[in-house]
């Protein structure tokens, strides 16, 4: 049940439309790792990516959906460079320490992640904090 103060969050439809699209990208890029179609989920970054930043962009003015679209960019871009460390064989690669080619993917992927945890320790906080009126 909706309570009065509830707001409703809507999407256009041409939005969702594109969302849907980037979810089948998004699976194509997967399945073709998966299967070691390297052709397939290459291919499939750019599209997944584009239609990523693209959603990100069109929901930028909700810090929200910003935050969360942001840590999906992110994710996407760790995922992908761990699947073309493993088409091109440097996932094993030593480059540092005990660091391979296949953990500089987490670099991204702590990205992501630090801007969703500044989302829900600072920034919603904020946004949940009762406006204070100076008398």
């Amino acid at each position: 049940m909706h309570q009065p103060n509830d707001q409703l969050y809507t999407i256009p439809a041409p939005y969702r439309r594109l969302e849907n699209l980037h979810i089948l990208f998004w699976l194509l890029k997967d399945i073709g790792w998966c299967m070691i179609w390297k052709p397939l989920g290459i291919s499939m970054i750019f599209p997944t990516l584009t239609i990523a930043l693209l959603i990100t962009w069109r929901t930028r003015e909700i810090k929200a959906e910003l935050a969360h679209n942001l840590a999906i960019v992110f994710w996407i871009s760790a995922n992908s460079y761990w699947m073309i460390s493993e088409f091109l064989g440097f996932d094993t690669v030593v480059v540092w320490g005990n660091i391979t080619g296949k953990h500089l993917a987490l670099l991204p992927f702590l990205t992501g992640l630090v801007i969703l945890l500044y989302y829900y320790l600072v920034q919603k906080p904020r946004e949940n904090r009762p406006e204070q009126v100076n008398a």
